[in-house]
């Protein structure tokens, strides 16, 4: 069985970013939560960027990458605080997450595990277009299934930038194969090095295998026998 390299590793957990930022996008669909919405899109398309600059080598791409998960980091700490309520923050005031178009909240705060959704009728309350209703017997409330969600999307970017940061972008070179009988026949710049083994081997192949002529060499020397005979027999001295 194969090692998984870092290369491996990482790709592995932006898969796993993928999935979870998809199944959030979702249910943030779902709950008209625009700001998170917008948030997802472009984490999916960083992780995008981040798996193809591992597949390839691409260090800009990963250095992007790198940086968003610092910003991913710092908004979904923001998500949990939100929640959460803590400091200033208020779900009641604060429509942060919609961009204060709407009133609607988490699609959990009426879907959660176990709840009971109960409307009241003719509450004074009900803005227009809008009704008020009555969460009861959730077994998690909505607040901190936003938050554990947050949580998830933290520990998998901290594991993500841990994995990158000691992993080597550079791309493996290639082993070069040189034809030394073209360096002999070229001139030695086109071979980078020549070591005596290379000179053996370019001799060897410029003479044929096995100590044998190569064809055109023996052709040569054919005609240049020719040659001579017909010298010297006279019948190549002029007419």
């Amino acid at each position: 069985m194969g090692k998984c390299s870092g290369r491996c590793t990482l790709v592995a957990f932006c898969c796993l970013q993928l999935v979870a930022a998809l199944e959030r996008q979702i249910f943030d669909f779902l709950g008209y939560q625009w700001a998170p919405i917008l948030a997802n899109f472009l984490h999916i398309m960083a992780v995008i960027l981040g798996i193809f600059g591992t597949v390839q080598y691409r260090s800009r791409y990963l250095i992007l990458y790198a940086a968003w998960l610092v910003l991913w980091v710092g908004w979904n700490a923001f998500i949990i605080c939100f929640y959460l309520e803590v400091g200033q923050l208020s779900q009641d005031r604060d429509f942060i997450m919609t961009f204060n178009t709407s009133l609607h909240r988490s699609w959990w705060m009426e879907n959660g595990p176990g709840c009971l959704v109960t409307p009241v009728l003719n509450s004074r309350l009900a803005l227009e277009d809008h009704h008020v209703i009555s969460v009861t017997g959730c077994l998690l409330d909505y607040p901190y299934i936003e938050a554990l969600s947050s949580a998830l999307q933290i520990f998998l970017a901290l594991i993500s930038s841990a994995v990158l940061t000691p992993m080597d972008t550079r791309r493996p070179r290639r082993r070069r194969i040189y034809n030394c009988s073209l360096c002999t026949l070229r001139g030695s710049s086109f071979c980078p090095t020549t070591t005596p083994a290379a000179r053996l081997t370019a001799a060897a192949a410029s003479s044929g295998q096995d100590g044998r002529r190569a064809p055109w060499r023996l052709a040569d020397r054919t005609a240049a026998w020719v040659g001579l005979i017909w010298v010297r027999s006279g019948f190549g001295l002029g007419a």
